[in-house]
Parts: C-alpha cells; sequence; structure tokens
C-alpha cells in the first residue's frame, strides 16, 4: 500500500501528495480491463489522469458509481451546455472553498469558454462576472442552494424559469450542484490535491 503523505507546503512549492489518508491504491494493471481504458481515454483527451480517479481506485465500486455519476452530470443528455455545467462546479465549489475542484473545473471553464479570465471571475466572486441574465439566475440558484440547502427555493426556481429554464432543466441545475456539494466535502476532508497540470492550462 502507497504512503500517502499530508501537505508539505513548507518543503517544495510543487503540489503536495494526491490525499492525506493511507488508502489501498492499485497499480492500474490491477484494474479490470474496461477501468484500464477509462483512465487511458482519460489521460488522450485531457494529458494525465485526474487525481480524483486515481484516489476512487481504491475501492472498484465506489470508483464506478462516481464515473457513472459524473459522466450522466457533467456529459449526458441536459439543455445545460457542457460550460454551463461547469460553471456551476465553479461557483459551488467557490462557496466551499474546495481547492481542488475549483482548480479541475476551473481549468474546464477556461478551456470551453476560450477566456481564461472568466473561470478566474468565477473562482474569485461570480456575482462581478458578465454574464446572459439566463446563466446569472442559474449561478446565483447554484451558490443559494450551497449556502443554505434547506431554504425555501420556490421563489428562486420563478426566477430560473423567467430566465427560460425548464422544470428539466431545473432539475439539471440542482443535480450538478448538490454533486459538487458532495465532491467539494470529500476532497477537502480527504486533502485531495490536484494535478498541478491543470494550473497553468488554457491560459
Amino acid at each position: 500500500m502507497p504512503v500517502i503523505r499530508r501537505r508539505q507546503a513548507a518543503r517544495s512549492a510543487q503540489p503536495p501528495a494526491v490525499v492525506a489518508l493511507r488508502l489501498p491504491i492499485p497499480p492500474r494493471r490491477k484494474l479490470p480491463q474496461d477501468l484500464q481504458r477509462y483512465f487511458g481515454a482519460c489521460e488522450d483527451a485531457l494529458g494525465f489522469l485526474p487525481n480524483v480517479l486515481s484516489v476512487y481506485s481504491f475501492d472498484e465500486t465506489k470508483l464506478r458509481a462516481f464515473i457513472a455519476m459524473y459522466n450522466d452530470l457533467m456529459l449526458g443528455r441536459s439543455r445545460l451546455s457542457k460550460l454551463e455545467r461547469e460553471m456551476i462546479a465553479v461557483v459551488v465549489s467557490a462557496t466551499n472553498r474546495c481547492y481542488y475542484c475549483l482548480t479541475a473545473h476551473g481549468h474546464a471553464v477556461r478551456e470551453l469558454s476560450g477566456d481564461p479570465s472568466l473561470g478566474e471571475t468565477l473562482a474569485l466572486n461570480y456575482r462581478v462576472a458578465r454574464l446572459p441574465r439566463r446563466q446569472r439566475a442559474m449561478l446565483d440558484f447554484a451558490h443559494a442552494l450551497t449556502i443554505d440547502p434547506a431554504a425555501d427555493a420556490a421563489a428562486a426556481r420563478r426566477k430560473l424559469k423567467r430566465a427560460g429554464f425548464s422544470d428539466r432543466d431545473i432539475w439539471d441545475i440542482i443535480s450538478v450542484t448538490a454533486f459538487f456539494n458532495m465532491t467539494n466535502r470529500v476532497a477537502a476532508a480527504s486533502d485531495m490535491m490536484p494535478n498541478r497540470e491543470y494550473l497553468a492550462a488554457a491560459r
């Protein structure tokens, strides 16, 4: 079992270890063939394997569940664009101050939008970003749901409908927001660190 060290920021400018837990992360060659192919496809698309997948590989059931949910919410059929879903990820992660997800999904926003400043603006303060009314309402809703999930959302849903979102669209906004609230907490509580390749990409 590999020793996964805690962050040692004072020692090095390099990003610290993947996660500050001792987990039985297997060599990739020990994974089932379909997961090895999936990891290879991720590397082909990004140029590296996201650390979150490496971490989840300690438990095949959890890894498959994570991949399935991520792919359904972020890549599946939806009237929300891929960029809009990534924008939600960044705003939720900024609200929760999740370093891993801010880094990874800030990169995705930069790449998908072609605007290096957009990912940074959403990460720092989405309210100052110059956005269409539709996207502003979407991000306001995601932020409010993250801040106070028990609040009455009826008025916020009406605002989304006035901005042009259908009930199915609103379900997708809620689902993406909820997913990243979960992943933020897992990443933050386990001290999961993002790949350093994210930091300089698409700038």
